[in-house]
């Protein structure tokens, strides 16, 4: 049911009155924050209105505190997904950056931006966790530009790339996984895997990628086959941006920080990202109640005999 809050804020973008309807988010977010504790989507439809179609200048506003307490959009803002993600489809970072104030918006827009194919690379402020503000050439290699960020519709909701992985049974065989063994425990990278989703479960054993996989494959006898990293590398950003709040600049975030972690760095280092990646060893297995969104991957690393294990099905 379509309520008069909506049809007022369709009405002023119709007419391009974007004053009038910065004022309407600013109120409605005001008063959200009010009786909440946070907005949450609780803005209506105003500020993806603003994001999608108002110019720049007044777009980037959503963001700037001149309106009063509660007034101002922040990263966690969202209706059909994160404004600040919104806001990044349509414009480059040429025409944001002077205009983007927030230290947490400014850098979730850079990362999109990136994953655009936008090279920030010496345009904008060194990323917090060193993660680099150009893809690198693994990052690129498994899907279309078009399909790493979602698709907006200009007056609300959008469209996504389904995550599947594997996307097809095409290139996948019978496979005889080896007995369960034990579980290495601890590890920072597993609980980053499993933190990609609330959805997944993650295990790390010492062997290759096989004996990670028998931890959580159904039976025995998979359908599995092997594929590169960058092939891999889709799926891990889809699951670690996957709720309606997050964006897919957090699951780039999210992968680069478990790479490092599987690195044993502190933080993601570029030359030991490249290098951990040109090695691993990635089996995906298919599961027999696999519908919509699932992965299931493992991942081996011959140079420190760890392999971990990432797998789960959503109804999202």
């Amino acid at each position: 049911m379509i309520t008069y809050e909506e049809r007022e804020a369709n009405a002023l973008a119709a007419d391009g009155r974007w004053p009038e309807l910065l004022g309407h988010f600013r109120r409605a977010r005001a008063a959200a924050v009010a009786a909440h504790g946070r907005p949450g989507g609780a803005a209506g439809p105003s500020g993806h209105l603003l994001a999608y179609g108002a110019p720049p200048q007044l777009a980037a506003r959503l963001f700037d505190h001149d309106g009063g307490p509660g007034t101002a959009a922040d990263e966690t803002d969202h209706d059909a997904g994160p404004l600040w993600e919104v806001l990044a489809t349509r414009h480059s970072w040429q025409r944001l950056a002077p205009l983007l104030e927030p230290a947490p918006v400014r850098r979730l827009v850079a990362h999109t931006r990136a994953l655009l194919g936008e090279n920030l690379a010496g345009r904008a402020e060194p990323d917090p966790e060193d993660v680099p503000l150009t893809l690198q050439p693994w990052e690129e290699a498994g899907w279309e530009e078009a399909a790493r960020v979602r698709d907006y519709l200009p007056g609300g909701g959008a469209r996504r790339a389904l995550l599947a992985l594997p996307a097809t049974r095409e290139g996948l065989g019978p496979l005889d996984l080896p007995t369960s063994g034990g579980r290495v425990p601890g590890l920072a990278a597993t609980r980053l895997f499993a933190g990609l989703a609330p959805w997944l479960q993650a295990v790390c054993v010492r062997g290759t990628a096989p004996d990670a996989a028998a931890q959580l494959a159904p039976q025995r006898r998979a359908v599995a086959g092997h594929l590169p990293f960058g092939a891999v590398y889709p799926a891990l950003v889809q699951a670690g941006s996957g709720l309606p709040g997050l964006g897919s600049a957090h699951g780039r975030l999210a992968v680069w920080r478990l790479l490092g972690a599987m690195t044993g760095a502190g933080r993601p280092a570029v030359a030991e990202v490249n290098a951990l990646v040109a090695r691993l060893r990635c089996l995906a297995w298919a599961d027999p109640e696999d519908e919509l969104w699932y992965l299931h991957v493992a991942l081996e690393d011959p140079a420190t005999g760890l392999a971990w294990a990432v797998s789960g099905t959503s109804e999202a």
